[in-house]
């Protein structure tokens, strides 16, 4: 499986979003009516639009992104190691404007790789650079190209094989291919809480780089390739 896939031109990529305001009745009431509408199939019966703001953060247009880490391959003369970069902060914008940046020092053929990215990861971070009016990176772009033209690996659906009856997450992947994974303090439910409340925005980071990581290993197997030992992987700052 994916036998022919260069490791040295994919980056491992994962994002962390939280609600653009901390509570329901910071958001403007245009918003709030707004709010209603977007998610009135989403909510059970007896959930007010309040009671569900908590997940505002998996709505492009009602979330921000706080954290993108990405990982980086190197894999040369049988020594496989892994470099991880975060950008990270409470101005979107500046975040966005790093990593494209980034992006644009890149090849145009560079491939993404995330856990549930086509879902998720990629049309997140579109939509985000849009609304804060900055161009979408080559890499990231669809329109007008063919599916097989199409530079985005996606493990979750990798991992299905054209099954579309479950979700399969990344801790899930990790345990069975017997990748070991720090025993983490939070999960993605409770960044919104650990950014709001905790005012701390490290631990998230911390959280994204291990999400990046572990992607890496599970693509890693998919491969049939040996994981990457941690003295290997390189956190840069």
């Amino acid at each position: 499986m994916l036998r022919t896939l260069d490791l040295n031109q994919v980056m491992v990529l994962d994002i962390e979003t939280v609600p653009q305001y901390p509570h329901y009745s910071e958001l403007p009431p245009h918003l709030q009516h707004l709010w209603e509408q977007k998610t009135h199939h989403q909510r059970k019966e007896d959930q007010d639009p309040d009671e569900f703001y908590e997940r505002a953060g998996i709505f492009a247009e009602f979330g921000k992104i706080i954290c993108i880490s990405l990982g980086i391959f190197n894999i040369h003369n049988g020594t496989n190691e892994l470099r991880v970069k975060s950008f990270a902060g409470h101005n979107e914008k500046e975040i966005l404007q790093q990593f494209q940046a980034l992006m644009n020092k890149q090849s145009p053929g560079l491939c993404f790789c995330a856990h549930n990215g086509k879902e998720f990861d990629f049309p997140y971070l579109c939509r985000r650079l849009l609304v804060n009016g900055l161009d979408i990176p080559v890499q990231l772009q669809l329109a007008g190209k063919k599916p097989w033209e199409v530079n985005h690996l996606d493990t979750m659906e990798l991992w299905k094989f054209g099954d579309y009856k479950h979700y399969t997450s990344l801790s899930l992947l990790a345990a069975i291919f017997n990748i070991p994974t720090p025993k983490d303090d939070i999960d993605g439910s409770q960044v919104r809480q650990v950014y709001y409340e905790e005012q701390n925005l490290d631990r998230i980071v911390v959280y994204c780089q291990k999400d990046v990581v572990t992607t890496a290993q599970v693509l890693l197997k998919f491969k049939g390739l040996e994981i990457i030992p941690p003295e290997n992987i390189t956190i840069v700052s």
